[in-house]
Formats: C-alpha cells, sequence, structure tokens
C-alpha cells in the first residue's frame, strides 16, 4: 500500500482516498525502523494478524480498482491436462469460461461483470482462466504457495493475480464476490472448497446466493453419494437441493442464466453474518457446521 494515501472503505460506496503527509522511508533516529517496515516483526509470530489482514485488504484493494463486481468462480483439479485420461474436462471448463464471458459482456460492457476466477494454477483453473482470455475477458487467479503443482498459469491478469498464504483468506474470496461456482472433477483441494461453500449455503451463511453446479454427473456419481448422506439423516433431503448437476458447457452455461441474477445489487455480499433460524422439521437437528 502507497505510503501516499490511505483507504477508507465506505459501505454506500466506493473506496474513498484521503491524502495524508509522506512519510520518511529511512529508519527513525537510533536506527531503529518503524514496526510496520520491520521485515522481522512482520514475520513474527505477533505480526501474524497483519499477515493475516493483509491478504484481506490487499485484494480488497486491487478489485476495487479494478472494478470488479462479481465473479463466477471454477474449481478443479490442478492435474487435469488436455491430453490426459481426463482432458475432456479441461476442453469443457475452457469452453464454459469463455461462455459465461461472452455472457458478461452482454450485460456490462466494461468488464466488471462475472469475471471469471480460478485457482490460478494449472488444470481446470488454467483451462477457466486461458478460455475467458480467449473470449475477451478479463480473468482472476487466486495462487497458493504449494511444494508442488501450484504455480500462477499464464492466462491471468496481471492485476488480478494474487499469492495467498493462508488456506483460510483465500476461500474468502473464493466466496466474497461469487454469483456462481462451477465445480470440475478435483481431489482434496477441489473437494475442500466444495464442502466449504456447500457449507456456508446450507447453514445461511451467505447473504447472497450463490449458484452451485457440479460439472460432470458420471464422476461426482462415484465419488460422492450425495443420496446416501441424506437417507442416514445426516443432511437433509432439502440439501439435495443446494446444487445443481450438468454434464455439457451449454447445459451448465443454461443453468448459470437461469440461476444469477444479474440485475440484482452488485454490492458485495456479508460472509458469516449472525443468523437465527429455526429447524425445519425435515433438517434433523443442528448443522455439523456448529
Amino acid at each position: 500500500m502507497s505510503s501516499m494515501s490511505e483507504k477508507v472503505t465506505n459501505p454506500a460506496g466506493p473506496i474513498q482516498h484521503s491524502r495524508i503527509p509522506p512519510r520518511p522511508t529511512e529508519p527513525i533516529a537510533g536506527g531503529l525502523p518503524l514496526a510496520y517496515r520491520d521485515e522481522d516483526f512482520l514475520d513474527s509470530d505477533e505480526g501474524r494478524p497483519i499477515r493475516i489482514l493483509s491478504e484481506y485488504l490487499a485484494p480488497l484493494r486491487s478489485f476495487t480498482q479494478a472494478g470488479v463486481q462479481d465473479t463466477v468462480v471454477l474449481f478443479g483439479s490442478a492435474r487435469i491436462s488436455p491430453t490426459g485420461a481426463l482432458g475432456r474436462y479441461y476442453e469443457a471448463a475452457r469452453a464454459l469460461a469463455a461462455g459465461v464471458t461472452r455472457w458478461s459482456q452482454q450485460i456490462s460492457g466494461d468488464r466488471s461483470r462475472l469475471v471469471i476466477c480460478s485457482g490460478g494454477g494449472g488444470g481446470i483453473m488454467e483451462a477457466a482462466n486461458r478460455g475467458a482470455r480467449e473470449a475477451g475477458g478479463r480473468t482472476i487467479g487466486l495462487n497458493i504457495g504449494l511444494p508442488h503443482e501450484q504455480r500462477p498459469n499464464a492466462f491471468i491478469d496481471p492485476e488480478l493475480s494474487f499469492e495467498f498464504h493462508y488456506f483460510f483468506m483465500r476461500k474468502l474470496w473464493f466466496a466474497y464476490l461469487a454469483r456462481a461456482l462451477v465445480i470440475f472433477p478435483g481431489g482434496f483441494g477441489t473437494l475442500d472448497e466444495m464442502f466449504e461453500i456447500l457449507t456456508l449455503k446450507q447453514t445461511r451463511k451467505l447473504e447472497r446466493d450463490i449458484c452451485i453446479l457440479l460439472y460432470g454427473s458420471e464422476y461426482w456419481r462415484e465419488v460422492i453419494n450425495f443420496d446416501a448422506l441424506a437417507r442416514h439423516g445426516v443432511i437433509a433431503p432439502s440439501d439435495l437441493d443446494l446444487f445443481h448437476t450438468v454434464d455439457t458447457p451449454e447445459d451448465a452455461l443454461r443453468c448459470l442464466q437461469q440461476n444469477i441474477h444479474v440485475h440484482a445489487t452488485t454490492q458485495c455480499p456479508a460472509l458469516a453474518k449472525s443468523t437465527t433460524f429455526t429447524c425445519p422439521p425435515d433438517c434433523g437437528g443442528e448443522s455439523d457446521a456448529g
């Protein structure tokens, strides 16, 4: 963040700028650095809250400056390649991202609406960013540093490419601007992200309704038996309506167009809001969310 300005979030409108006097970059008298310029402190255990807050405020600043109003997020495995056994899902994600981008350009000429967002890596994430780029849209990558396989792909807009250290802050940004999530075949990371959003939707912690699509019915039927969860009573039968299953880019785009209310407010929704509600007769008790 520039030392020449401070940003103050105005709930009723865009972020406002206020000028403050410039501050010296050199250490203060005695050779001691200012605390917020002290890298040893910022990297310490005591500095962790500042690092966490930075992974909220820095993306917020970038999204505001870029005018991004909302997103469509595509999840899926980093290990899927165009030529591999599951290559059809790479091409499907690429085609869907392009279709969503062309639709978004009809909604808003300034490319601020329904911007394609991915986890920033390879595989399905690359396919999503690639499809959006090929359709002339902007594209977001929420990358995270991992020992293997996770490097930013070449199709992300530089000003909308982010590197996270904390998984939970990355998840917040997946959900915060999302109008929809499309979940392609994936492993532990994809399942983690999917169930996080399903739990937030089930427990009504999301102020804005997010359309959730599972892409590839054959894969998802084999990997997760959602019907068994309802049959055993650990989720409500009505929870099976929290998501849709689709098998082609055309069906996925049609479902998104039917379920995303593009003319609704674009104000960022509240996350994890305080909610009290009466459990319906078929819910089987309290949510597992705790």
